[in-house]
């Protein structure tokens, strides 16, 4: 019979554990349903408005549609006008890296260079292939779709393994630099 009453001390304890845990997983996204915190944890399988892709259906859509356009949204540190490089990075050969363009939450600098930088890279074809990626459990590519579905893209990729996914099919990755912030002058 004492064992009743810790059986309901157990469960009444998960009760609240789940509670806060929801609480602070709704701090997880903003308002808009793009996540804005801890970006490297695990995503979920599929975005709406976009195919999430595996690397083997990556080179498959690379081979049948040359025209696709790879876009890396790994984070860089931006101080003081700049690019901070703190570290090198490399992504998959023929990509344009936006950096922070993935983040939860844009100001309207960084949104306007992600746009403007789709602009120019689907030609104003919002019918052109798009391909989102970052790394592996990284929700920066994740909110980098979604964002691309919200302006009107409509052929749009997630490539949720990323460079990590890349990189461990040991396909080739080139030294990256990031696209500027200032359009041109």
């Amino acid at each position: 019979m004492p064992r009743l009453p810790l059986l309901i001390v157990i469960l009444a304890c998960l009760g609240i554990s789940q509670a806060a845990s929801a609480e602070t997983d709704s701090d997880l996204f903003s308002a808009d349903g793009y996540r804005q915190a801890h970006y490297r944890s695990p995503t979920p399988a599929a975005i709406e408005g976009a195919q999430t892709l595996d690397t083997a259906s990556l080179q498959a859509l690379l081979a049948e549609q040359p025209n696709v356009a790879l876009v890396d949204v790994y984070r860089r540190q931006w101080l003081a006008g700049r690019f901070i490089d703190t570290e090198a990075h490399t992504n998959l050969p023929g990509s344009v890296w936006l950096p922070n363009a993935g983040d939860g939450a844009l100001t309207p600098e960084w949104a306007d260079y992600f746009a403007r930088n789709l602009a120019r890279i689907s030609r104003g074809r919002f019918d052109r292939p798009l391909v989102f990626y970052c790394r592996s459990d990284c929700w920066l590519g994740w909110n980098a779709t979604r964002r691309a579905h919200a302006l009107g893209y409509t052929n749009l990729y997630w490539y949720r393994d990323g460079v990590d996914g890349w990189e461990q099919a040991n396909l080739p990755l080139n030294p990256a630099a990031p696209e500027a912030l200032s359009g041109p002058e």
